[in-house]
């Protein structure tokens, strides 16, 4: 069997909206302040760094850095939320804190999603993602 050679290290250039740049972002700044294995940081914080040098253009940082920290914590909500369903899954508790906590999930999930619209409307932004979700209006969920 063959070993695979290792290719040289290299970046790709992809598109994408001011919005999931932000996004991207503050989940690279949530990840440099909590992650604390050093090989993990050191990769999260070159990420970091090279995102940051992407240039703005003649985008109005103060509109974004609003909407970027709203976004941030909102991001670092979810991570909380997401460790507490973690415990719970490793305690095997699937009561009703689970359940909050998963339904809390979907709902920071569309708030982020309406913050990176509105960044990307704010920034002037020529790509958008679109989100399309069943509304989550109380209805029986019997099968």
């Amino acid at each position: 069997m063959s070993v695979p050679q290792v290719s040289p290290l290299q970046d790709i250039l992809v598109p994408i909206s001011v919005g999931e740049l932000m996004d991207k972002l503050t989940i690279l700044e949530i990840k440099s302040e909590r992650v604390k294995n050093p090989s993990q940081l050191k990769n999260i914080v070159h990420e970091l760094e090279a995102l940051r040098a992407v240039p703005l253009g003649d985008i109005d940082c103060t509109m974004l850095d609003k909407l970027k920290a709203e976004l941030k914590r909102v991001n670092a909500r979810l991570w909380d939320v997401e460790d507490a369903i973690r415990d719970c899954d490793a305690r095997g508790s699937f009561g009703g804190s689970f359940i909050e906590l998963a339904r809390a999930v979907y709902r920071l999930n569309d708030e982020r999603s309406r913050l990176k619209k509105a960044i990307n409307l704010a920034s002037g932004s020529r790509l958008f993602e679109e989100k399309s979700y069943k509304s989550f209006q109380r209805e029986n969920c019997d099968p």
